[in-house]
């Protein structure tokens, strides 16, 4: 049998470390490689499944395959407790014709237990960042009353976690805090600091309606962090008082100003601006605003994920597509999110809106 083989195509594997055989159409081993030899023994003419003491052929011969449509096979296969990639490749005679199959085994067993391994810490990452995303939500203020105040809204991640935040809170009995933020990145970072600023600010804001003091107080808190300069946030804080039916604000850089609509459906950005909550800054102090409110006004705090949502041109969503779609008639926030994902199908940032109606 073995004179029949071109032993010029078989010079080279002799020094591999994997083990090589040919084998014919009978399934009879008519060459082993040294490496394969010195493993196994001799195997020459014997039987290729008898060489893995098994009684029958495999269900699953790449190199009948490969001797019959004279082409490549691979598969994996588990030999002596350990994980092969069988490679067959067709050999042919002077002639051309396909006489029998070359097959290459390379022992794969330490890459597929890396890789069971990194699958074990993906899953585990990943079902980590599913709670961590749970618990983002979870950590969202109900939808409904609040003093006076209807709440409603929208929340969407570009990633399973967001740097895209918002809460509303009691202060004290007659004042409820709003505030929308924006952590820079996305990510577990992000999200992270989403945590930090919701429970900073309900601790240092309750009992107190001092605007100022609370955000310095915010910030002196951040700096303790000891984070690196391109980590922060922009946040857009409001207190709004049932008796009085007053809300006062400040920005924290945050760079999407909030639109107020009247009961009358006439339409007002509340302009603020001041730096936002960073370590590069020492000290902060920013101008509080207020205004009068009535009931059927409606505010909307939200995020640039929202106006800076591009289409397949480019072209930004805006602030005024953003008015016009509060002035519709029908469910703003149904129709808004039917409109951001007709403009944008992939949203390559984190985005929210807030919505609070007086009541």
């Amino acid at each position: 049998m073995k004179e029949n083989l071109d032993e010029s195509q078989l010079g080279i594997v002799d020094g591999m470390i994997d083990w090589v055989r040919v084998v014919n159409k009978n399934n009879i081993v008519l060459y082993e490689n040294k490496k394969m030899k010195e493993d196994l023994g001799d195997l020459v003419g014997k039987k290729c499944h008898e060489v893995f003491d098994s009684d029958k052929k495999c269900d699953y011969c790449i190199s009948s395959i490969t001797m019959e449509k004279d082409i490549i096979q691979r598969k994996e296969a588990s030999i002596k407790n350990r994980i092969y990639m069988v490679v067959s490749s067709p050999m042919h005679d002077k002639s051309g014709k396909t006489v029998c199959a070359v097959e290459v085994f390379r022992d794969i067993t330490k890459e597929k237990d890396l890789a069971r391994k990194v699958n074990e810490k993906n899953k585990k990452m990943t079902d980590d960042i599913k709670f961590a995303r749970n618990m983002q939500i979870r950590m969202l203020p109900p939808k409904g009353m609040y003093n006076g105040l209807s709440i409603d809204y929208l929340y969407e991640a570009s990633e399973s976690l967001s740097g895209d935040f918002f809460d509303v809170f009691k202060i004290d009995e007659e004042n409820t805090g709003v505030y929308i933020c924006d952590v820079v990145g996305h990510g577990v970072t992000a999200s992270l600091l989403t945590i930090f600023v919701r429970q900073s600010l309900r601790t240092i804001a309750k009992g107190n309606i001092n605007l100022n003091k609370t955000m310095k107080e915010l910030h002196k808190t951040f700096l303790s962090l000891n984070l690196d300069y391109d980590k922060y946030f922009s946040v857009f804080f409001g207190i709004y008082n049932k008796s009085t039916y007053e809300f006062s604000y400040l920005n924290a850089g945050h760079n999407s100003r909030p639109v107020l609509m009247r009961k009358n459906r006439e339409i007002s950005l509340l302009n603020s601006k001041g730096y936002p909550i960073a370590n590069i800054f020492d000290n902060v102090k920013y101008t509080v605003n207020n205004i009068n409110l009535n009931i059927g006004d409606r505010l909307f705090l939200y995020t640039d994920g929202i106006t800076e949502a591009q289409n397949d041109e480019g072209q930004q969503y805006g602030t005024e597509r953003l008015i016009n779609e509060i002035k519709r008639e029908g469910n703003i926030l149904v129709n808004l999110k039917k409109s951001l994902n007709e403009y944008c199908r992939i949203h390559k940032d984190d985005y929210a809106i807030l919505m609070a109606e007086i009541i």
